[in-house]
């Protein structure tokens, strides 16, 4: 048994309005630059949908993630070293600028600086990568609010695995929302895909980076990578992804879509795992078992032969105290109610998900039964304007028993609660049907309804003795127009940029985009800059100086 840290993320779904904060922030953290327009490293996509880039799940198309060979072996699902280097500079299975969407912006001058006319000015839409005019049919959250409709959804690969469960007609469409990040594999297909070694997994804390100076822009790892969350610089020549905001990481904090989320739906913590198993539980059969798989390769961090091994291993004593803390490993390993995101593609992604349940009292309550009692509850699962099979087919590879089991325990705490909030006695008998206990019920209740800061993010930060390590994973992400540790990266004005181009007329971006170097907007000292604000006390800059200082 090797035991490895990894920092890893659940998203509660119940929870997600859809707000794209998240995106917005992360954008303007990490990839507001030439030559990153269309890159979105955390995007928020409506379910049923055909998400960002359009139609990623069809691994039949794009050739993503890992499958086994006739001998029950891993491998890339898109050939290996041989199928690669015949393929090395026309490599036909990777998404093009339409199916992203072209990146635009306005012609805002036309509006501002027009004479007086007869008719009224027209701000055309330009390309923000050919500065043509262009026609806007696409983008990153084009399929926003149309979850269930005919328009789009049709087009969904998960839905026509389960196309027989649902219906069109308006009366019985449904949506949810689902934020997506790089998974930070435990087997990532991305990295076993680079050429040039470029992608490499963190030893510390298993965050996956890309190395700037060894990239050579072969694209092979956005192929590779089946939730397609690797994206290729045109300006750089290099390929990028989410950092897992190793910048913030490193001091305790957690990320920038995180510590933004208006829902608070997003818990960051360390798992332990034993490395020695993720080759076995990658390649178990069939792909429904593969969720069990591996949830089984996730140790348990307060056993004390785990503890021991950890230690000999190398993993701080204080990152194993974060563990066994970590509201990570307890919602998937304590509670059970944290799922992973298409574990069919075998690369062992580290941020589940807890599947969204509120229709469920709706639907209760439009029979005219009491929609917070346990029986109706359970019963209304079975006929949830989310089919279950829809969901089993995202999280479980359509294995519906883990998600109705899921469903269940979220469907009975609301009952629990009900009890408890009303002023009478709970009843024992709702934790017990789903088998938990009274205590562990409120528990639960308490992490999803209820968690401070420090409860849903458990970030223990970098140790000194580690600080060469990381100081050669920071250099490789230092150079102009980097996407961190540049100057302008997640801590600093403009956080990977200068003024953001929601606020830039066509001509300003322009000549960004074709300037040697970074241009310095003239406000630059009188902006305040919130990103890499604890939330004590007043930012600087924020309120005028008192008369007496």
């Amino acid at each position: 048994m090797k035991v490895m840290a990894q920092m890893a993320m659940v998203m509660n779904l119940d929870k997600c309005i859809g707000c794209h904060t998240c995106s917005v922030t992360c954008k303007q953290a990490w990839t507001n630059r030439a030559g990153t327009e269309y890159v979105w490293f955390n995007n928020v996509e409506t379910r049923p949908g055909q998400g960002y880039p359009r139609r990623y799940e069809d691994q039949e198309e794009w050739q993503g993630g890992w499958e086994l060979n006739k001998r029950g072996r891993l491998k890339l699902k898109a050939g290996g070293r041989l199928k690669k280097l015949a393929t090395i500079f026309s490599n036909p299975k990777m998404p093009s600028i339409q199916d992203y969407y072209e990146p635009w912006t306005y012609d805002y001058a036309t509006l501002t600086d027009a004479p007086a006319q007869e008719h009224t000015p027209v701000a055309r839409p330009k390309s923000l990568i050919s500065g043509k005019d262009m026609k806007i049919s696409w983008s990153s959250n084009w399929d926003d609010d149309l979850g269930g409709s005919a328009a789009t959804a049709e087009h969904d690969p998960v839905l026509k695995k389960v196309g027989d469960k649902v219906k069109f007609e308006f009366e019985q469409t449904f949506m949810f929302y689902l934020p997506r990040i790089c998974e930070h594999c435990l087997n990532p297909s991305c990295a076993a895909s680079c050429p040039s070694g470029a992608i490499y997994k963190r030893t510390e804390d298993g965050i996956v980076l890309v190395d700037q100076d060894r990239c050579r822009g072969w694209r092979m790892c956005v192929s590779g990578c089946p939730y397609k969350k690797v994206y290729f610089n045109h300006r750089t020549g290099k390929a990028e992804k989410c950092t897992f905001c190793f910048p913030r990481v490193e001091v305790g904090l957690p990320t920038v879509c995180a510590e933004t989320c208006v829902g608070r739906l997003r818990y960051i913590g360390l798992v332990l795992y034993d490395a020695d198993r993720v080759l076995e539980a990658a390649s178990v059969m069939p792909e429904s078992a593969l969720y069990e798989a591996q949830r089984s390769i996730l140790l348990d961090p307060h056993d004390p032969e785990v503890m021991r091994a950890a230690e000999r291993d190398g993993v701080p004593r204080d990152w194993i105290d974060a563990a066994q803390r970590s509201p990570v490993n307890a919602l998937i390993n304590t509670y059970k109610v944290a799922l992973p995101l298409h574990p069919e593609y075998r690369t062992m992604p580290m941020v589940w998900y807890i599947p969204p349940l509120s229709p469920v009292v709706d639907v209760v309550r439009e029979t005219g039964e009491d929609a917070e009692k346990r029986e109706n509850l359970f019963a209304a699962i079975d006929v949830l304007r989310i089919p279950i099979e829809y969901l089993a087919e995202l999280f479980t590879a359509g294995d519906v028993a883990p998600v109705d089991g899921v469903l269940r325990k979220l469907a009975a705490m609301r009952s629990y609660m009900r009890d408890i909030n009303l002023g009478r006695d709970p009843d024992g008998a709702i934790p017990a049907a789903v088998g938990m206990g009274e205590e562990e019920m409120y528990d639960m209740y308490r992490l999803l309804a209820l968690a401070k800061y420090d409860e849903r993010y458990v970030i223990p930060p970098a140790h000194a003795e580690q600080a060469h390590d990381l100081e050669e994973v920071a250099c490789s992400l230092d150079y102009e127009g980097g996407p961190g540790m540049g100057g302008s990266g997640p801590f600093g004005e403009g956080s990977g940029g200068t003024t953001p181009i929601a606020v830039e007329n066509f001509r300003m971006l322009q000549d960004r985009q074709t300037s040697d170097t970074l241009a310095s907007p003239d406000d630059k000292a009188a902006r305040v800059n919130l990103l890499n604000w604890d939330g004590k006390g007043s930012p600087q800059g924020l309120f005028p100086p008192k008369a007496d200082e």
